[in-house]
């Protein structure tokens, strides 16, 4: 029986992977022993990267609204309470839009949450 090597399927990994460390600096752009971890570390990060932009988001909504609230006479906390107390569903990323370019709109809110929570 003829003896089959695996040359073909070795070599098209391999350009796979070099072709996913283009960009990178010195041999871990050229070489596979080098780009290979180079590759899976990046590839691990850019995981990591996916879920942590969600969680950086939120941070930045949650500062944007806290700060409209606080220039309203509100805490964040007392906000949100107040909003889920009188039946206004929105979330965060168009509550931090409305803190930023519809300040009215977002001042009625603030007065809404405060007449909730009071009472």
């Amino acid at each position: 029986m003829a003896r089959v090597k695996k040359g073909v399927n070795a070599h098209k990994r391999h350009k796979k992977v070099l072709k996913q460390a283009k960009g990178f600096y010195g041999q871990k752009s050229k070489v596979f022993r080098a780009a290979n971890p180079a590759v899976m570390r990046s590839l691990r990060s850019a995981y990591i990267g996916r879920k942590r932009k969600k969680r950086d988001y939120r941070k930045l909504w949650i500062a944007r609204i806290n700060a409209g609230a606080r220039m309203n006479g509100i805490s964040y906390s007392r906000l949100m309470d107040g909003l889920k107390k009188s039946g206004i569903e929105i979330n965060r990323k168009m509550l931090s839009e409305m803190a930023i370019y519809d300040e009215a709109g977002f001042a009625k809110l603030c007065e809404t949450a405060k007449a909730a929570v009071t009472k």
